[in-house]
């Protein structure tokens, strides 16, 4: 089971989840970017501590320029995600800006068709569709 991308994917939303929770009472009564840089620091050591664990390490000058390239631009981009996304959290109902921050579903879908060449059914774009429908119903109040 743990060689099933659908677990992981699992996993990673329900993380995810939990996040937004403990980040909304987190930043209470911190400025969000400040926030996001402790997040950050505890990310980076814990990651170190499972790579030592499970002798994962490598070295760096193994690493292509091309890969080091798009992981930084991805680092980068999700440097930019977290802080948008603790500000929005300070600011806003966890319940309402968490679905907003899962637009990133529908851009992926449109992301990876555009520039990754990935092929979508009209099923899956049905699927992107209701994404989307479900961000405008949770995220708003009407």
């Amino acid at each position: 089971m743990t060689s099933n991308w659908q677990f992981w994917a699992l996993l990673s939303a329900m993380f995810a989840a939990l996040t937004a929770i403990f980040a909304k009472v987190g930043i209470e009564n911190i400025n969000s970017d400040f926030a996001t840089l402790i997040r950050t620091f505890v990310i980076i050591g814990a990651l170190c501590l499972f790579l030592t664990v499970s002798g994962q390490w490598q070295s760096p000058s193994t690493i292509s320029a091309k890969t080091w390239t798009f992981l930084i631009l991805s680092g980068l981009a999700t440097g930019a995600s977290w802080l948008a996304y603790f500000r929005a959290l300070k600011i806003g109902d966890a319940a309402r800006v968490a679905p907003i921050d899962k637009l990133s579903v529908v851009m992926v879908a449109i992301f990876g068709v555009a520039f990754l060449g990935e092929k979508l059914s009209g099923l899956n774009w049905f699927g992107v569709l209701l994404i989307a429908a479900g961000v405008i119903l949770l995220s708003f109040r009407f």
